[in-house]
């Protein structure tokens, strides 16, 4: 065991790590690595203390999110090769560990996800009970139907784990100092921090919180309220086990899914740990009203047996071995969670120079990654890759203690529940924030929660299945679906955008600010354009829609996802480039209703004296006028392609504005429609989406996006010269349009796209098109392999279905429509 004289060494440092955790170890050890001088970690007990040191240490390579399967690996990897590194033994096994599906909607679960880990580097299979049999032989193997196999996982020594990446850290030059508390923080005019302890002041020029459980209390420092709990997670360590003493190779780790459990083996016994229902699990409360109790370090909870009875019945069911083990110790330890159990990594929005890695459920498989990601991040001054699943800032002031504890509940509970596509979860719903329509519509339509919002997926009609009803193939919404695609095609359809992120941005400065972010011209007055804000390396940080409504005073429109990731950067910019503007947050006090369809104008006309001819309000205008008397800004631009307007007015407004626009629109048949009809809409009309098409994995040229960047405009733009030189190299990868002949199925995304037996591509997002009747999706391939009729396959549940490029889009845009109407040509719907 290591001792540490408390001691600060310095009074300055380029970045302060608070938390010596293994997440806060690791970033120390990766930064210094990196060659970042003067990086200095603060713990405040010792070591490992929190949630570390009782860590059951699992490490797996699985992971449903694309990108955190990037992050799984890279920790996997490391560990192999960190005690060569640094002469400190890890303790890393790595038997393998198999999932269980012992029903057949698991079995599809797991065709959902091998469909997803063809185009990454990790090994995972599906195998056959006999060879789940021959890798674990102390199974019961009556309900067993498949498992889904990870060479190469296994588990770690936690404490071990953390005191290697300490040896690294110390040997490229960081300090860790402890024990050492941090008692306040500071932020100076100038971005940088001071950061107080009992020893005396740190200047920094970036603070990054570790702080697992005291995450919150370092927050609060800074007026932040960080949404975490802890969770009380217990597993149970048996005696000698002969059967497992007799066993010449360590058993795999199994994933009892249906019994929500985890079983590795510990030595000659097992290890043993659940995750009990959201109604039976314990959440440490009083640490968040509180704050977690002086003193407390290395502390665990009194155990509760009573409490997991069920699943070590369950595992007793399944490993019939355990019956006559005896139990020799059970750990009842603190585990922080988010309210979706994912961690929050990067910077912070609103706090210059605040970064954070804290919330993690899983920190073990986690640390690893994480560390080189934000290492990447702090130095390259842009994420390596698209992690916005993890991004801080998608929660947001809406995120109030009891939705944590609600979430957090339901997380635990769920942590082994089927993960379906368009997955949703109702616990702590509906937050404050709801739109003005929300109870106006909640009973006639399936809510989806969006950052916050709850957003109309799709509406009820009698004689509709109505409810949540998830399915890895069609379902209840696919037919409603296809009634609300009509309506819009056809007629007209009404949809609530509220959730939109919306900003407005004035002064001095603002022409150039916005000519510096986008790499698009910047719009005239009275004009709207669609925007991307790159990063240096040329990648698509993010997509906006912008209006100059007045000389130098902007609107800025983002998806609900993104509101304050791209509030962050643009704040960021503001402050990097002494920009005189003023930024204005306006998302939670603005409604957004958009109006779309061929009779959308004959609609609005009657509730306005301002003209709204083709010739008078052009696509891509904005203007200020009054609906049957309701202040609205209306920009001519609808995301399903279709002859529309998006209308943004007061929250307050909105019930009556939707009230006035639905009696114009009787006589023409309107009605609402909700955001699955809206993806259909956009994926015929070749729209990109941010999140998919495009991300920061994704530059603009490879993504077919040439039309909104403007690479002779004289603004140097940021991303500019790096777009320049890919540019030059040439694209090795174009994303792609193809219709696809599948069955009851459709692509949804992130699935693996075939060419000669290999796999050499991925989708990006799919939908059935209720125009052509056949499925479609984006996706990036090879260039070679992107000409239109070029065949290839995509796998959905575990089958490759034929796929052929075709000429985008399926459906011509309104707009496009009408041009070639004027010049005489016949378009194609």
């Amino acid at each position: 065991k290591e001792t540490s004289s408390p001691s600060l060494g310095k009074d300055r440092a380029d970045t302060v790590i608070i938390g010596g955790g293994c997440v806060g170890v690791s970033l120390a050890y990766h930064l210094a690595k990196a060659g970042l001088k003067d990086v200095v970690l603060l713990e405040k007990s010792e070591l490992t203390a929190g949630s570390t040191w009782h860590a059951a240490g699992l490490t797996t390579y699985f992971h449903p999110g694309i990108n955190l399967k990037k992050i799984h690996y890279y920790s996997i990897k490391l560990y192999e090769k960190l005690e060569e590194e640094t002469g400190q033994a890890v303790g890393f096994h790595q038997p393998g560990s198999i999932r269980i599906a012992s029903t057949p909607t698991r079995v599809d679960e797991f065709k959902y996800q091998m469909t997803r880990a063809g185009w990454h580097s990790t090994e995972q299979y599906l195998i056959t009970p006999e060879k789940v049999q021959e890798l674990f032989p102390l199974l019961n193997m009556d309900t067993v139907l498949a498992g889904l196999y990870n060479p190469g996982d296994g588990h770690i020594d936690p404490y071990s784990l953390t005191m290697a990446l300490a040896a690294g850290a110390r040997k490229y030059g960081a300090q860790l100092n402890y024990p050492v508390e941090v008692t306040n923080l500071k932020s100076r005019s100038d971005g940088t921090w001071d950061v107080e302890t009992p020893l005396g002041m740190i200047q920094a020029k970036r603070i990054v919180n570790t702080a697992g459980f005291w995450a919150r209390d370092i927050g609060k420092m800074i007026g932040l309220q960080h949404p975490l709990i802890p969770v009380h997670h217990q597993y149970v360590v048996t005696s000698t086990i002969p059967e497992v003493k007799a066993l010449k190779t360590e058993l795999p780790v199994i994933r009892d899914l249906e019994g929500s459990y985890y079983l590795r083996q510990e030595r000659d016994g097992l290890l043993f740990g659940p995750y009990e229902s959201e109604e039976k699990m314990k959440l440490q409360d009083s640490w968040v009203t509180n704050g977690v109790p002086p003193g407390f370090g290395k502390e665990l909870f009194e155990s509760d047996l009573d409490r997991i009875m069920e699943h070590i019945e369950a595992a007793m069911e399944m490993v019939p071995v355990l019956k006559k083990a005896d139990i020799v110790n059970t750990i009842a330890g603190p585990i922080t969670y988010s309210p979706d159990i994912l961690p929050m990594v990067g910077p912070h929005q609103g706090v210059r120079n605040y970064w954070v890695a804290i919330g993690f459920g899983y920190g073990i498989i986690h640390a690893g990654g994480i560390g080189k990601y934000l290492s990447d991040w702090i130095l390259e001054g842009e994420p390596p890759f698209d992690l916005i699943e993890l991004d801080p800032n998608r929660y947001g002031k809406w995120t109030t203690t009891e939705y944590t504890a609600a979430k957090a509940r339901e997380s635990y509970g769920f942590n082994n529940i089927v993960g379906y596509p368009k997955e949703e979860r109702f616990a702590g719903r509906p937050t404050e924030r709801t739109s003005g329509l929300y109870d106006l519509l909640k009973s006639k339509c399936s809510m989806g929660f969006h950052a916050g919002w709850e957003q109309p997926h799709w509406f009820y009609k009698p004689g509709d299945e109505t409810g949540y009803k998830p399915s890895f193939r069609r379902t209840n919404w696919f037919d409603p679906v296809g009634r609300e695609y009509k309506q819009v095609m056809e007629k007209v359809g009404v949809i609530d955008l509220s959730p939109f992120g919306k900003f407005k941005v004035k002064g001095r400065d603002s022409v150039k600010l916005l000519d510096h972010l986008f790499a698009n011209v910047v719009p005239k007055v009275g004009s709207t354009n669609i925007s991307h804000m790159l990063t240096p390396r040329g990648k698509v940080y993010a997509e906006l829609t912008v209006s100059q409504l007045y000389p130098g005073e902007f609107m800025l429109i983002t998806g609900s996802g993104s509101e304050l990731h791209d509030l962050r950067w643009i704040e960021e910019e503001v402050t990097r480039g002494g920009y005189k503007v003023d930024i204005e947050n306006m998302t939670d006090e603005m409604g957004v209703l958009g109006v779309a369809g061929p009779y959308a104008r004959q609609i609005l006309q009657k509730l306005t004296r301002e003209d709204l001819s083709d010739g008078s309000f052009k696509f891509l205008q904005s203007k200020h006028l009054k609906l049957s008397d309701i202040a609205v800004t209306a920009i001519r631009i609808s995301y399903t392609g279709e002859l529309g307007w998006e209308l943004y007015h007061r929250k307050e407004d909105s019930v009556a504005l939707h009230s006035a626009i639905m009696e114009a629109g009787q006589k023409e048949g309107i009605d609402n429609f909700g955001t699955y009809a809206l993806n259909a809409l956009r994926l015929e009309k070749g729209f990109r989406a941010w999140g998919a098409e495009m991300n920061c994995d994704t530059n603009p040229l490879e993504a077919g996006l040439e039309y909104f960047v403007k690479l002779n405009k004289p603004a140097d733009f940021t991303g500019k010269q790096a777009l320049k030189q890919i540019k030059e190299k040439g694209l090795k990868r174009r994303l792609v349009y193809l219709t696809l002949e599948t069955d009851n199925v459709d692509p949804e995304g992130n699935e693996s796209v075939w060419y000669n037996g290999k796999v050499i591509g991925n989708t990006t997002s799919g939908t059935f098109s209720y125009s052509a009747q056949q499925s479609l999706a984006f996706a990036y391939v090879p260039t070679e392999l992107s000409k239109v009729g070029q065949k290839l396959e995509v796998e959905l549940l575990g089958k490759n279905y034929p796929a052929t490029i075709i000429q985008e889009p399926l459906v011509l845009t309104e707009p496009t429509r009408m041009r070639l109407q004027r010049k005489g040509e016949s378009p194609k719907i």
